[in-house]
């Protein structure tokens, strides 16, 4: 279960990771190796079970982080392209606070940015592989869906809001395209907004698009994992919040994945199992 955060530059992805997985923020630059963190999916019941049977030992689920390497520019990598392949699904932290030099965000231009990057380096995958069938008698077979997959792509929809059967799912999971992959938006707002809903335009792009979508605060969540327990309750009161914002995200996350816990217990362990 790995899921990979990315981001443009200034999006505070780095930051959304250190918050979810508790290791130090650093820089990501082009080229820079990915880092992995994994983190436990809060669950109450897992909890209710533990008061019910006191166990020796209280086990959560766990997803597996991976803070991508940011890209150059305007744009992404094309390493970081390629490192997203391997990846079961993928997150992109979006800014929506105003950068060090006061310039507001343009989230509705990020969203999109991903969504054109990852269809063109799909749309290069399949064009290249196109060729090759059309020498081969044997990808007379193969070729229909490709040309279905590349007119879509080129209307500007990913392949994961197309309808395919288990059967074309299966023939193309080789080829990993990104836009196949499920995507949340992770909405990274300044401290004041973390309350908010999300603007209409962005909202009404998160659903066209069929992806999930959270509201968190990179800044925020950094200061509430680093604060005492006992402290954390009064802080989110402060911010009309009733739980950190990353504990939704993992739970988004976890679901985006099409996965749900069942649940075991007794006197050695309340355990969740993906």
């Amino acid at each position: 279960m790995k899921i990979g955060l990315v981001g443009y530059p200034g999006a505070g992805k780095s930051t959304v990771f250190g918050a979810l997985t508790g290791l130090p923020v650093e820089a990501r630059g082009a080229g820079d190796k990915a880092r992995i963190g994994t983190v436990k999916v809060p669950d109450a019941r897992v909890d209710a079970l533990a008061k019910l049977f006191n166990p020796k030992k209280k086990t959560y689920a766990e997803v597996a982080f991976t803070d991508l390497a940011g890209g150059h520019g305007e744009g992404l990598d094309r390493g970081v392209l390629n490192a997203m392949r391997p990846l079961d699904a993928l997150c992109q932290v979006v800014r929506v606070f105003p950068d060090a030099a006061g310039e507001a965000a343009d989230p509705l231009a990020e969203i999109t940015g991903l969504a054109t990057e990852t269809i063109l380096a799909d749309l290069e995958i399949i064009e290249s592989r196109m060729k090759k069938l059309a020498k081969d008698p044997a990808g007379k077979v193969e070729l229909p869906l490709l040309e279905r997959l590349k007119d879509a792509l080129e209307a500007e929809q990913a392949i994961r809001e197309l309808e395919l059967s288990a059967d074309e799912r299966k023939a193309i999971a080789g080829y990993t395209f990104l836009t196949q992959k499920p995507l949340l938006l992770v909405l990274n707002v300044g401290e004041g907004d973390v309350s908010k809903p999300p603007a209409e335009d962005v909202a009404a792009a998160s659903r066209a698009r069929g992806l999930g979508l959270v509201v968190l605060s990179g800044a925020v969540e950094m200061d509430i994992a680093q604060m005492a327990e006992s402290e954390q309750t009064d802080f989110l009161a402060s911010l009309d919040l009733s739980e950190p914002a990353k504990n939704r995200f993992i739970r988004a996350a976890y679901e985006l994945l099409d996965l749900i816990s069942m649940l075991t217990a007794g006197p050695d362990e309340c355990r969740a199992w993906p």
